[in-house]
């Protein structure tokens, strides 16, 4: 399970980021767009040295070095212009991902990425006016592309997990559910929950 941060800041925001890292959360993305430079090395310095091998950088890569961190993600816009390449960081001690929002491009992806995010799937928490435009679901039929992991997003939460994960996402991104939220801890276990129950019951 997955989790993007708040492009904005928030209130106690490191604080609740250790706590979803002692909670078992397996990778943040550090998404703050509006971060200069200089305000993303703070922002950084700032998470536990034990939790650095589980960020993952959506931008200012060239920090990467400075903390530890071996996990970029390449927004579509990025990809497709070949802005910062995927070859520039070479596998295998690198993971890679990005984002794709039809079938069609999952498909497309070269086997540099690890995963990659599929979206929306629903009704955008986060964004207003962001929905499917396709249903996903039945998009997924269509899979070919096998060597890179589908992760869904947009308007992931506690009562559409087990559903997303029924209709053959291997994994799931959460944002709105967890920083619109009043308890982002507790609902981040609740999903978490949801989570570990489903993948047991497959094995």
């Amino acid at each position: 399970m997955i989790v993007i941060s708040n492009p904005f800041a928030i209130a106690d925001e490191i604080k609740i980021i250790h706590s979803l890292f002692e909670e078992g959360l397996s990778l943040l993305h550090i998404r703050k767009p509006d971060f200069s430079e200089v305000e993303m090395a703070q922002f950084i310095h700032q998470i536990k040295l034990e939790f650095r091998n589980k960020l993952v950088l959506q931008n200012h890569y060239d920090l990467a070095k400075d903390f530890g961190i071996n996990r970029f993600h390449f927004s579509e816009k990025e990809r497709k212009q070949n802005l910062n390449h995927p070859a520039r960081f070479s596998k295998p001690c690198r993971f890679l991902s990005t984002s794709t929002h039809s079938i069609e491009d999952f498909n497309s992806l070269e086997n540099d990425f690890d995963y990659a995010f599929l979206s929306p799937v629903f009704n955008s928490i986060s964004k207003e006016n962001y929905h499917p435009k396709t249903d996903l679901f039945e998009a997924l039929k269509s899979r070919t592309n096998h060597k890179t992991k589908a992760i869904a997003l947009g308007g992931i939460d506690a009562e559409n997990i087990q559903k997303t994960l029924e209709n053959g996402f291997d994994d799931i991104a959460l944002l709105g559910t967890i920083w619109k939220n009043e308890n982002p801890l507790k609902q981040f276990k609740s999903c978490q929950k949801i989570v570990h129950s489903y993948f047991q019951s497959q094995v």
